[in-house]
């Protein structure tokens, strides 16, 4: 019996990620409350738990979706991936037709009526994931070379931050750059081409930071946010306010003051900033904490995972969360421009929530071990040898080192 029990119980990743998963959920519901009720009453918008029920209602949402792709045959959300991405690409079209956009505080980065809305470029985020996750291991050799990278990776993740930047949405463009080359290094990409490619992002994320009015106020209330407290860089020195006058130990939960009428967006973006003033500096460390336990088990159970593209997949998912976390800690600090990310699992943004809860699925179903003899490949297709072969990185010690591709034995070893 006590064999039986051991065989059932999951993985120590498994179990870390899930407890760091419903911590952050708590901590989540219990700070969206304190930052949100006492303004909402103050405007009169009922009893100030509108924002509370609705993270409740999406979190709980979320969480099935999170036990169900848990469960799923990777099988299947290899095959689904090009239909996910086509449906992303039409949804962030469709947020730009006039009727079925929704515009909020000046960008057109929803559809939808009344709560009933949802953010096209959050699905567009793991939908990007998933397909540089399997074109990454099915074609290996790409990271090779800059030439056989740009197509169709590059054309297929240009189109679609494109897209999301003339919402405009530059934070989510970020998170989804970041994410991108979090993966070709685990796909083992070689450092000169990584040089080349930081070195051209920088130039566009420059150009494109100076292109926009609303873009260069935001650079220059980051440089000197004090100089502007009263207009461009009120947000920033409100939310470093909060946080300052929080302390070591805080406020004590509810007591925040900046999040009535002076800290902006205290539910969402600048929760962080709520956090810091309530329950001061070791709550921010917590919350670090819990962050750091995922990056810890999500890296662990994309070493431990038996195939390519789950190893390529739990890196890419535990990227895609801890470059989001990291963006928005960095902007609350005040250590980089405002870009309107929410804080995973902790912010009030409904989309947000669900598709993080859907990624964090994908963490836990690989590391559950149950993908262990995925095959990418359907038999038959051509391709079931090719897709489970190490990636490009396997000989310079990447996710793939400890899959063997030469030979008989590499393969029989890389089926299972």
């Amino acid at each position: 019996m006590d064999r039986r029990r051991a065989a059932r119980e999951q993985p120590l990743e498994h179990r870390i990620l899930l407890t760091a998963t419903l911590c952050l959920l708590a901590a989540g519901a219990v700070m969206v409350y304190s930052a949100s009720s006492a303004r909402t009453l103050l405007e009169g918008q009922g009893d100030g738990s509108y924002y509370l029920v609705k993270y409740l209602l999406y979190g709980a949402a979320g969480f099935v979706v999170m036990q169900v792709v848990a469960r799923v045959d990777l099988r299947a959300v290899r095959d689904l991936t090009p239909a996910l991405l086509g449906i992303s690409f039409v949804l962030l079209l469709a947020a730009k037709l006039p009727g079925v956009g929704v515009e909020v505080n000046g960008a057109t980065r929803w559809i939808g009526a009344g709560p009933l809305q949802f953010q096209p470029s959050e699905l567009m985020k793991l939908a990007l994931v998933l397909y540089a996750v399997r074109l990454l291991t099915d074609k290996p050799q790409l990271v090779l070379s800059l030439r056989t990278l740009v197509s169709p990776l590059g054309w297929v993740v240009g189109a679609a931050l494109l897209l999301i930047v003339s919402q405009p949405d530059l934070g989510t463009a970020l998170v989804v750059t970041f994410t991108t080359v979090a993966i070709l290094v685990a796909a083992g990409m070689p450092v000169k081409l990584l040089v080349r490619i930081a070195g051209a992002g920088v130039l566009v994320v420059g150009l494109l930071a100076l292109a926009e009015p609303y873009r260069r106020d935001r650079l220059i209330a980051f440089l000197d946010p004090w100089a502007h407290a009263e207009s461009i860089g009120f947000q920033s020195v409100q939310g470093q306010i909060a946080i300052g006058s929080g302390g070591l130990l805080g406020r004590g939960l509810g007591e925040s003051v900046q999040k009535i009428f002076f800290l902006p967006e205290a539910h969402t973006d600048f929760i962080l900033a709520v956090i810091g003033e309530e329950l001061g500096v070791l709550g921010i460390w917590a919350l670090l904490f819990l962050y750091g336990l995922i990056a810890y088990a999500g890296l662990r159970a994309a070493k431990a995972a038996k195939t390519a593209y789950a190893k390529l997949l739990a890196a890419g998912v535990t990227s895609m969360i801890l470059c989001q976390a990291l963006l928005n800690l960095f902007t609350v600090l005040g250590m980089a421009p405002l870009t309107g990310v929410p804080l995973p699992f902790i912010s009030s943004g409904s989309s947000s929530l669900l598709t993080l809860l859907a990624a964090m699925g994908l963490l836990l179903n690989v590391a559950s071990g149950r993908t262990t003899h995925l095959r990418a490949v359907r038999s038959g297709s051509g391709h079931g040898r090719r897709a489970n072969r190490p990636a490009a990185g396997a000989h310079r010690g990447g996710w793939h080192g400890r899959t063997r591709g030469a030979g008989a034995g590499g393969r029989r070893r890389a089926a299972g």
